[in-house]
């Protein structure tokens, strides 16, 4: 992408499992579409174990419902983009690239190119499940901060359940003086609570720290597509 100077770019994996003969039908809909952006969705995966199907549509699902972009599901890496994109793409300075959701992030006139993907000719696929975990920590990393907020909602949830053990016991030492078991209950009591409030300082720093990782990254706040009657 850094080195294209053409018009469009295709970008696709390099062991062709998926088939290069559709890129002319792919290109005819951008230039009938007048699209910015093509890319190409599997209705079947041939010659893909279960398990691997099922990791991948969950994550694409997991992955939409933690992000605030929606990315579309069952596409890879194979598609068409204008010149525009590419210009776009390339003005980007993150490192760490999660690709196939940035390229939907930019926005633009993007378009679904419908195909079945048969099974693997030769070879082995040389995505195993671990690189398809970094795969999937990388997106979800570059486009979700609410894992971040998961230490604020368990801390607000442990500081309000040590507060309802700490009345319990108040109440049991009152009229169940038998059924509390001294130094015990208080002393859970206290390590519910305070495990709260450590829970909640660690979701307060974690905001500010994806608000730190949004800066570092650099990206734009908008894309301008074109510019009408402005000099």
């Amino acid at each position: 992408m850094n080195n294209c100077s053409g018009d469009v770019a295709v970008t696709i994996d390099g062991d062709l499992q998926d088939p290069p003969k559709v890129i002319p039908d792919m290109l005819a809909l951008m230039q009938a579409e007048k699209a910015n952006v093509v890319y190409a969705v599997r209705k079947k995966r041939d010659g893909e174990p279960a398990w691997r199907l099922f990791a991948i549509k969950t994550f694409y699902r997991l992955l939409n419902k933690l992000s605030d972009t929606n990315i579309p599901v069952d596409t890879g890496d194979f598609r068409i983009v204008d010149r525009k994109v590419i210009d776009r793409f390339n003005s980007l300075s993150e490192k760490n690239k999660y690709i196939r959701g940035l390229i939907y992030w930019m926005g633009f006139k993007q378009l679904p190119f419908y195909y079945d993907r048969e099974g693997r000719f030769a070879g082995e696929t040389k995505y195993p499940f671990a690189k398809l975990l970094h795969l999937a920590s990388t997106g979800i990393v570059g486009f979700s901060k609410k894992p971040l907020t998961v230490a604020t909602t368990l801390g607000c949830f442990s500081v309000l359940l040590g507060l309802l053990y700490m009345l319990l016991i108040l109440i049991a030492r009152v009229f169940l003086e038998d059924f509390v078991i001294t130094g015990f209950t208080s002393t859970a009591a206290l390590i519910i609570f305070f495990g709260g409030v450590q829970l909640l300082t660690i979701g307060i720093l974690g905001t500010y720290i994806g608000t730190l990782f949004d800066e570092v990254k650099g990206r734009p706040e908008y894309i301008v597509n074109e510019k009408i009657n402005l000099k």
